[in-house]
């Protein structure tokens, strides 16, 4: 695994990881850009990574502006830390420069975990994208929460954040035990998508939904049945959005892997190497490299 620091045009330092295959063993058919959730640092896939370099993939994982690696040296708190979520899209599209830029030739596809399935729609560089494997992902409107998050939704969204966020700065999620300590912007923009129906595509307006019917990529969306987050119906709502790509969800349950349990974060956890991530494995190799020329 080798570190880098990627610069975004605007001057944002990003800690990027590349992950590639055994040299004397085969050079990369593909590179594979996994985007994280939301307060999820890019450590917690390594596992994951480092078993798709030795599928022969070059595996690329980051962090967001003001999380893990691309904390900013020596910043303590995120209080007073800018940055929201069309600024962690510019951070997308910064890595996917920088890859495209060193492996020209190679597709490039998109294993998204939450968030990260639904941001590609909002990329510039979405035509660089040959394919996308959203996991566990969907939109995160409120009615469209699993049971269990929805009874308590609404305090979250109108009492805890708005105080907590006035509070502090930011939004102290450690602390609270919810999420991960987020910049006040991000959780402020990702509250307004979560309280409309439409989530993103909807509290945006019409270049946000334009942008997602631009992308044309195929969409493969993994959708857990114990997720205790996110629901099929969220899952078809964000794959939607994607209104003129090839698009399908694929329900798992805990029981088709042999397991107790995978919820919304199970899925990068070593157990799943035999079952779930050689089925990630199987679906990007199905993928016809995207260009324009084939849309």
């Amino acid at each position: 695994m080798e570190r880098q620091t990627h610069t975004t045009p605007e001057g944002v330092s990003l800690g990027v990881r590349y992950y590639r295959p055994d040299a004397q063993v085969c050079s990369p058919q593909a590179v594979v850009l996994i985007a994280p959730a939301m307060g999820v640092q890019q450590g917690y896939y390594e596992a994951f990574a480092r078993w798709l370099a030795e599928q022969g993939f070059l595996a690329v994982s980051f962090d967001y502006r003001g999380m893990g690696e691309s904390r900013p040296p020596g910043l303590r708190s995120l209080r007073g830390f800018e940055a929201d979520l069309f600024d962690w899209a510019r951070d997308f599209d910064a890595v996917i420069d920088a890859i495209v830029e060193a492996t020209p030739d190679l597709p490039l596809y998109v294993v998204g975990h939450s968030l990260g399935a639904q941001l590609p729609g909002l990329l510039r560089n979405r035509d660089r994208i040959a394919g996308l494997v959203s996991v566990a992902a969907g939109s995160g409107y409120w009615r469209d929460n699993a049971p269990p998050l929805r009874r308590m939704i609404l305090y979250f969204w109108y009492v805890l954040v708005p105080v907590a966020t006035r509070l502090f700065g930011y939004f102290p999620g450690k602390r609270l035990r919810k999420v991960g300590d987020l910049p006040r912007g991000v959780m402020l923009q990702w509250r307004r998508w979560c309280l409309h129906p439409r989530y993103h595509v909807g509290a945006e307006g019409t270049p946000v939904r334009e942008a997602f019917e631009q992308a044309r990529f195929p969409v493969v969306a993994l959708s857990i049945t114990d997720d205790e987050l996110m629901t099929e119906r969220g899952t078809r709502v964000l794959i939607d959005c994607y209104a003129n790509a090839p698009r399908r969800i694929e329900r798992i349950a805990p029981q088709d892997v042999q397991a107790r349990r995978i919820g919304h974060f199970g899925f990068f956890r070593d157990q799943f190497e035999p079952t779930l991530w050689r089925r990630v494995k199987h679906l990007v190799e199905s993928f016809t490299p995207y260009t324009k020329e084939t849309a």
